[in-house]
């Protein structure tokens, strides 16, 4: 698929999405990034460990976050986004599932938006993403766990995602649907997400797993959020294996050795 001016191969190799976070509050590296000089050093070192994508966001989606209005999440992401436009040779995504955020990112410079509740929330999402026909990343989300058959259902609800971005008129090529790990699941929900993430591959389109420091490897492993790196790497080889076309990462040099031994190891066995 193209996103911005690259192409990107989603069937043989897995791609990095590198996160930057320009937050106060985010769960994983809260207002570690959100001074101009800082972020632009981070994007670089992300981007010379092998990110393919920088994916920005403005407002935490941890768990009891605090929501924050358009125009405070525009005042964080948009200098960001213009800079590393403007200096780096890369693609910019826009984590947000507000349509005003959305476009501000893109008339900045982002190729992408990262939504994670899958245009659900602002209707006019999809019409923007059509408009300037940019990628967009559908995620699963729920306010609930009312399941009744756990993974058929979120299957159903990634295609309502899908339905409602292509009624607004974006590309079916430009879009990527990620199962969303931490959100709307219980700890084992999310553990069977990430073991049955290449049944989502029948829908039609690449997938993106996003398990990075979440909370499902540190309940796991018992372990705090800077000690998750052994259980993000699991995650990102089982993408790898399972066919995902791209992960989303803090720690982007760890996460692209992984990816790399995994498909050296896939190719010499036929895996």
């Amino acid at each position: 698929m193209r996103i911005g001016n690259k192409e990107f191969d989603t069937i043989t190799k897995t791609s990095i999405m590198g996160i930057l976070n320009v937050t106060p509050d985010s769960f994983s590296d809260g207002g570690q990034f959100n001074e101009k000089d800082q972020a632009l050093f981070q994007v670089e070192k992300m981007i010379n460990e092998g990110a393919d994508i920088i994916d920005i966001g403005g407002e935490s989606t941890r768990p009891g976050f605090a929501p924050v209005s358009e125009q405070e999440e525009i005042q964080r992401t948009i200098p960001i986004i213009e800079l590393i436009h403007e200096r780096f040779d890369t693609i910019i995504s826009i984590d947000t599932y507000k349509a005003v955020t959305a476009q501000a990112a893109i008339l900045a410079g982002a190729a992408m938006v990262n939504d994670v509740w899958g245009f659900k929330r602002d209707e006019k999402m999809a019409e923007v993403v059509a408009k300037y026909g940019v990628a967009c990343c559908l995620m699963h989300n729920r306010l609930n766990r009312d399941y009744d058959n756990f993974m058929g259902d979120v299957k159903t609800d990634l295609l309502r995602s899908v339905e409602i971005a292509l009624k607004g008129g974006v590309d079916r090529g430009s879009i990527i649907l990620d199962p969303g790990v931490g959100f709307g699941k219980s700890l084992n929900q999310n553990l069977e997400t990430i073991g049955k993430v290449g049944s989502l591959k029948a829908l039609g389109f690449p997938i993106l797993l996003a398990t990075s420091r979440k909370s499902v490897i540190g309940k796991t492993l018992n372990v705090e959020v800077d000690q998750r790196i052994e259980g993000t790497l699991v995650t990102t080889v089982m993408a790898v294996i399972a066919g995902c076309g791209f992960v989303r990462v803090h720690d982007v040099e760890a996460n692209r050795r992984a990816i790399e031994m995994t498909r050296a190891i896939m190719e010499q066995s036929r895996y």
